[in-house]
């Protein structure tokens, strides 16, 4: 039997023409006081005692985009699956408002694919090239959805989000494969892109096609940014990041698809296979 689950109705009409016309889209006060003192509060937990902060992106593009000092003071914290240490974190995967808006757009099955941290450095936190996502994590096409928590802020001072409007409709586009992808800064410069601030508790929603970036975090505190991306469980991961491991389902329930089979212990599996291989 296959079941029929129905879009939630979270965004309105103007809100779903408008990340149709420009491939990204802020939502406002998603996460309420309480709920963002919860996760501001374990996620220093988990930056102070599970993640050592380095340089960030590597790549040529860090010569046009850093002076020399930048480059060299540069810093970001960064790392994977958060969830798995904090539950606040964990909660915030699975917010109705956030999993019913990310199914209106792709849904009506939404499957969560992965958490990252993106956390910048006071004074010389590291900036991000114009970039897709794709190249990190493909899919087969773009029912893909990055979801960027705003734990602090985002300003023009810190390093906010900048996205070029349109670019999604471009799909995947080649990358320069030196260092971290990116999009070659000649052909793509930062001064295309458009800046999007949002408040503490925001989330900005964008596909994994839009190209974006961020400038330099320039102020004296850290600038804390989680990605949660979203998938369509129909649309099939061709490489990368969490290849092969199935997400929680956050909306509507996972697709019988043919030839496709949900392995939960599959990274177990491989760990001990190689743990064999190599005794």
């Amino acid at each position: 039997m296959e079941m029929t689950v129905s879009a939630p109705g979270v965004l309105t009409a103007a809100q779903t023409t408008l990340f149709a016309d420009n491939g990204y889209l802020r939502l406002e006060g998603v996460f309420g006081p309480e709920e963002l003192a919860a996760l501001s509060q374990e996620l220093d937990y988990v930056i102070d005692r599970f993640v050592v902060p380095g340089k960030g992106w590597s790549g040529p593009w860090r010569q046009q985009y850093l002076s020399k000092e930048e480059n060299e003071k540069s810093q970001l914290a960064a790392t994977h699956e958060m969830q798995l240490y904090s539950a606040a974190l964990a909660r915030a995967i699975l917010h109705p408002r956030l999993a019913g808006a990310v199914a209106d757009l792709i849904g009506p099955e939404v499957e969560f694919h992965h958490m990252t941290l993106h956390a910048k450095g006071p004074e010389f936190g590291t900036p991000f090239p114009l970039h897709q996502d794709h190249p990190f994590y493909p899919h087969s096409d773009g029912a893909y959805i990055d979801a960027i928590l705003h734990i602090d802020a985002g300003t023009e001072e810190n390093g906010c989000l900048k996205f070029v409007p349109g670019s999604h409709k471009l799909g995947a586009l080649p990358h320069v494969r030196e260092g971290s992808p990116h999009l070659p800064p000649d052909q793509y410069p930062f001064e295309t892109a458009v800046s999007c601030p949002a408040a503490a508790g925001d989330v900005v929603l964008f596909s994994i096609h839009t190209i974006h970036g961020s400038a330099v975090n320039r102020t004296p505190h850290w600038r804390r940014f989680v990605r949660v991306g979203y998938r369509n469980p129909r649309n099939l991961q061709t490489g990368g990041q969490a290849m092969g491991r199935p997400g929680w389902m956050v909306y509507g329930v996972r697709p019988k698809l043919e030839g496709v089979t949900v392995k939960p212990y599959a990274a177990m599996e491989v760990a001990a296979a190689r743990a064999v291989a190599q005794a």
